[in-house]
Parts: structure tokens; sequence; C-alpha cells
């Protein structure tokens, strides 16, 4: 009996962590994959390549970036999701009330939350409404559309992250 509880206990320290590491391994891949395009392909082409071959060579990018993207994004919420189910845990574990009661913790996340659901937004509006025919042949052509407000949201949910993690302890 000792030995099933031993692993029960193992488990519940283990699932955690396995999935906080998700959570963060696909927040990084996301998020860096989307600045390496902002910071690097996007400008990089332009000064390297003729005009009117940067958009071919930039959708090209852009078209695996959004399969490893929809992945990551779909993770994310799963893992967020039992992440918070965790924090509750501990929240009930340490106080006695759980995060219904943490009037801060419940205001970044929910700022957290109106910029991922902002994020989904800009990659589902790319991914359903936007064609290969729709961009314009422009000098300052974007991968992603509104890719620098992507990456910005993305600072800042990051941010927002950092917060929430010192908030329940």
């Amino acid at each position: 009996m000792d030995t099933l509880e031993s692993i029960s206990t193992d488990l519940n320290i283990l699932i955690p962590i396995v999935n906080h590491w998700l959570h963060l391994l696909s927040a990084i891949i996301w998020i860096g994959g989307l600045a390496f395009l902002v910071m690097a392909v996007t400008p990089g082409l332009q000064k390297a390549v003729p005009k009117d071959q940067v958009k071919p060579i930039t959708d090209i990018f852009y078209r695996h970036y959004k399969k490893v993207a929809g992945i990551l994004l779909v993770v994310l919420l799963f893992t967020g999701g039992i992440n918070l189910h965790y924090v509750n845990q501990i929240l009930v574990s340490q106080t006695g009330t759980s995060v219904q009661h943490h009037a801060k913790y419940l205001m970044v996340f929910m700022i957290k939350l109106l910029l991922v659901l902002g994020l989904l937004t800009l990659f589902l509006y790319t991914v359903i409404f936007r064609s290969d025919d729709d961009a314009d042949e422009e000098e300052s052509y974007e991968v992603i559309p509104f890719q620098r407000a992507a990456l910005w949201m993305g600072f800042f949910i990051v941010l927002c992250a950092a917060a929430m993690k010192n908030l329940h302890q």
C-alpha cells in the first residue's frame, strides 16, 4: 500500500511539473518563432532579396509557422487550464480559499486571457480570411498580418505569466 501511495504522490508532483514545462516550452517556441519572423526574416529578406520575391518567400515561412503555431496555441490553452487547476489547489492548501478570492491574481489572469483572445483572433484571422492573393505587394509587407502587434501581445502575456507566478506564492 505504501508503494501505491508513493507512486500517487510522485504523480501528483510530476504531472504539474510536466504540464507547466509543456506550457512554457510551447510559449517559448511560439513567441521565439514569431520574434524570429518579425526581427530577422522579414527585415533580412527585404534588404537581401528583390521586392517581388519577398512575398513568396515569406509566405512559405508563414505556411510552416502557421501549422506549428496552431498546435502550440491549442497546447497553451489546454496546459494553461491545467495550470490554473493546480494553482487553485496550491492556494486552497496555503490560504484555505480558492482562486476566486484572490483579486490581484484574477485581475492579472483576466488581462492575460484578453491578450490571449486577441492573439487567437489575429491568428484565426490570418488562417481563415487571409488568402495568398489578398496581400498587396508593398515595401512593408508582413509575413503575418499584425505580426508586430501579435509579438507585443506575446511579450505582455509573458509579463502577466511572470506576475501570476509570483502572486500565488
